[in-house]
């Protein structure tokens, strides 16, 4: 087995030839060698084996037939790579021995197997060497094809054959400031299966993660890093589509990353951690006021338009609130095309792979008593704090809320750590309690931002006397509408919190 360890970017089309001949990658470039690759993907209807983190590829080289089986799981930095050479463009299960897809491989998989999608691309590859490691640049451009669509491929992929991954950070930030290339995390496979199913302009919501009970608490952190780092940077092109939702996952992808970075504080360093967290923090803030002014428009003034006595009022706000939203929008999406964004992707990723990341000796140990531990330490906290959450300010319910969160992702993070019937009726109750807290204190926190947005547009001075009577009549009935929920919210969370146990 080969392990690959890549990057991956997205090459804007006027930097490629530069990048073809070398002139952006900072290193000492050797032969340059060219071919045309066809790849094709096989799989079942239902997509057996992605649904199991492999791909089964056949490529066609001109000279000969190779067959691939990858290890897919989208969390995973290195991937296992099994070659075989065959003798022709069908899948021979035969040579799947040792692999992965061994234990599937039976005569009823090898007659369910049918080609899913092909890429085709014209490859440059350029060997490329540093003082201390080689690194395989491949520059390709062609097309993926899945029947009757297709989709343009412009990518550069780093492999690093030998030596430090450091040197592999460095060429790759290197080439991101020469080119504007941005990191992509998605393999060929994940695009080719996403176009099948029409979906390559989708949202990605967060993916489960599986975590091996013997893992030390270093590489759960690392598999689970990956994981929320993927989320929210596949949703990059859905924002800069405009794309609400896209926005909303991002942004979850972002607090997951975070959650991840506050779970595993204790064994993680500060330095290089705090200057991470500074990146995703303002990422964050750079997209939340199109999520809270889309979710007020959506949720509370589209609705006072379509009654009689608001729709003048309401009507005001819209005009107003749509175009703030707008350019909130277009705040998210200047943030993502952003250079910073860029070389955000990339030291997110170093930070997550460095040996410096997790250093200390806590680190080794194992994740089921690690998981255990910290669950038990914060729904114990959590508890305590919620005891008189009606006695609390807003900004006080707003911590608990995102303590809440914080318990919440663990019970998703580590959740395949507990198999057990029990075990698993225990989180799925526990997660339902916070899933409810985090709900209704979510819903009063956003009465809050409501409240601010409502008495701004009610206050607009330079709207005609008339209009203004009218927004503040709607504002009024809206706030008058959020302020009835407050104590049933309350009490719901109360509730809640009371039905929370330790592990």
């Amino acid at each position: 087995m080969a392990v690959e360890t890549e990057l991956k970017f997205r090459v804007p089309v006027r930097h490629y030839k530069a990048l073809a001949n070398g002139r952006m990658a900072g290193g000492k470039i050797g032969p340059r060698s060219e071919n045309d690759l066809v790849s094709t993907y096989f799989d079942t209807r239902k997509h057996k084996l992605k649904r199991n983190g492999l791909t089964l590829r056949v490529r066609d080289d001109g000279d000969k037939y190779v067959q691939t089986v990858k290890s897919a799981n989208g969390a995973q930095f290195g991937r296992g790579e099994w070659e075989a050479e065959i003798k022709n463009s069908a899948p021979n299960l035969g040579k799947t021995q040792g692999t992965p897809l061994e234990s599937f491989a039976s005569g009823k998989l090898r007659r369910k197997l049918k080609p899913v999608f092909e890429t085709s691309v014209h490859r440059i590859t350029l060997p490329l060497r540093t003082r201390r490691s080689e690194i395989e640049l491949a520059i390709d451009r062609g097309r993926i094809v899945a029947g009757q669509r297709s989709s343009p491929v412009e990518e550069l992929e780093l492999e690093l054959k030998s030596g430090r991954l450091v040197d592999l950070f460095r060429v790759a930030r290197s080439i991101e400031r020469r080119s504007q290339a941005e990191l992509d995390l998605r393999s060929k496979s994940d695009r080719g299966y996403a176009l099948a199913r029409g979906e390559e302009h989708s949202v990605l919501s967060a993916e489960s993660i599986a975590l091996n009970a013997e893992l030390r608490a270093g590489d759960a952190f690392r598999t689970i890093g990956r994981a929320a780092a993927r989320h929210f940077s596949c949703n990059a092109d859905a924002v800069r589509n405009g794309d609400p939702e896209g926005i909303h996952q991002m942004r979850v992808g972002l607090r997951r990353l975070r959650a991840a970075i506050s779970l595993f504080s204790q064994i993680l360093s500060g330095t290089s951690t705090n200057r991470i967290k500074q990146e995703l923090k303002w990422l964050t803030n750079e997209l939340a006021p199109a999520r809270e002014l889309d979710v007020f428009v959506t949720e509370n003034i589209e609705p006072a338009t379509r009654e009689l006595l608001l729709r003048r009022g309401g009507s005001a706000i819209k005009r107003e609130f749509g175009a703030r939203r707008e350019r909130a929008f277009a705040r998210a999406k200047e943030a993502v095309n952003a250079p910073r964004y860029r070389s955000l992707l990339i030291d997110t990723l170093q930070w997550i792979e460095a040996d410096q990341t997790i250093a200390t000796e806590d680190a080794k140990t194992p994740i089921c008593k690690f998981a255990g531990r910290l669950l038990n330490r914060r729904i114990k906290k959590l508890r305590k704090r919620g005891r008189h959450l009606d006695e609390m300010s807003a900004r006080e319910r707003h911590k608990l809320r995102i303590s809440a969160k914080k318990i919440r992702y663990a019970l998703e993070f580590f959740e395949s750590l507990f198999q057990s019937r029990r075990e698993r009726k225990r989180m799925a109750e526990q997660s339902q309690h916070l899933k409810k807290i985090q709900n209704a204190l979510g819903s009063l926190n956003d009465f809050v931002a409501h409240r601010d947005m409502a008495v701004d547009a009610a206050l607009k001075t330079h709207a005609p006397r008339h209009e203004g009577r009218a927004r503040a009549f709607a504002s009024g009935v809206v706030l008058g509408r959020e302020d009835q929920a407050v104590k049933p919210l309350v009490k719901i969370a109360e509730k809640a919190v009371r039905g929370l146990e330790v592990m």
